[in-house]
């Protein structure tokens, strides 16, 4: 079942996390097991924002052996990019086991990426300029009061509330997903991928690495490798309405655009609504209702739509 919804302002910043907690809060219904917010925020100058985590949340709650492991992971975390020559301008732990770092860094993001994911059940949630990704168990309101985003500036983000179906209630296999390791694309996506062993056997072979088992993060991967490859957001996404097989909806967003794509049967909903100033769509139009309470028209997407806004 789950819940996707995305927003973007034309004309500068807003309190982008207040507007996604209360939007993905009314989709609550469609998905209790977790919640994830892709945010982006004004980018600072070659300044990179790194989400990480060294343990899952039930983790934390298994008593001082594992919390002291936690710090070791850290501390892990820490040596590593010291030793690569990252400089670390802000340091915050969200929780006691995801992180935030702010960093200025001049070499090989992989490179990066790969060693501090190389400490023991340390996973990197995103890494970019603009992009801040959080994603945790609960809903929208605990895990934005958990993580700070009510406040949160910034120009777009997307989100996800999840239905656990075929895959465990872990933070590993919520959205949104983050095409690691390349800055700033994400997405969320409502539906069911047919074709997902073959497409992602084939990004492996390209040396894309995949962090779940989950058919979502396969088409922020897709996406990642077209862009890679010098193809435009909308023609990508174009592209994967006959590429990708299965019933889907679904949102990505880069440092600077919003995208929405159905598939050829458009059996997930999409609402929409769209004006001068910003874009507002949901899988249902509660959602929007917390955004826009007045009277305002919204449309359905039609299937084989894509859709690209810029900020």
């Amino acid at each position: 079942m789950c819940g996707i919804a995305g927003i973007i302002h034309r004309k500068g910043a807003s309190d982008i996390g207040s507007e996604m907690t209360s939007m993905l809060q009314s989709l609550k219904h469609r998905g209790p097991d977790s919640t994830g917010f892709a945010i982006y925020g004004v980018p600072g100058k070659k300044e990179y924002v790194l989400r990480f985590k060294v343990a899952e949340q039930e983790d934390a709650l298994k008593g001082y052996e594992i919390h002291q492991t936690i710090k070791d992971r850290r501390a892990e975390v820490d040596r590593r990019l010291k030793s690569l020559g990252v400089k670390v301008t802000k340091a915050e732990a969200a929780t006691e086991y995801a992180f935030r770092y702010q960093i200025k860094f001049n070499g090989d993001m992989k490179k990066l990426a790969d060693y501090v994911e190389d400490v023991e059940s340390t996973e990197i949630l995103s890494l970019g300029s603009g992009l801040e990704l959080i994603k945790d168990l609960g809903d929208a309101t605990v895990v934005s009061d958990q993580y700070s985003l009510k406040g949160f500036k910034g120009t777009h983000a997307i989100g996800h509330t999840r239905m656990a179906t075929e895959s465990d209630v872990d933070i590993r296999s919520a959205h949104p997903y983050w095409a690691y390791p390349y800055h700033d694309i994400s997405v969320v996506h409502n539906g069911q991928l047919t074709n997902y062993w073959i497409m992602r056997r084939e990004l492996e072979r390209k040396d894309f690495r995949f962090m779940s088992n989950c058919d979502s993060e396969l088409i922020a991967v897709y996406i990642a490798d077209k862009m890679q490859n010098g193809i435009e957001l909308e023609d990508a996404m174009n592209q994967s309405v006959d590429e990708l097989d299965g019933v889907f909806t679904y949102l990505v967003a880069t440092a600077d655009s919003l995208g929405m794509a159905k598939d050829c049967m458009a059996a997930k909903p999409m609402v929409l609504y769209e004006s001068d100033k910003m874009v507002v769509m949901a899988s249902e139009e509660v959602a929007i209702r917390q955004v826009l309470p007045q009277e305002i028209d919204t449309i359905d997407p039609y299937d084989r739509e894509v859709r690209v806004w810029r900020s």
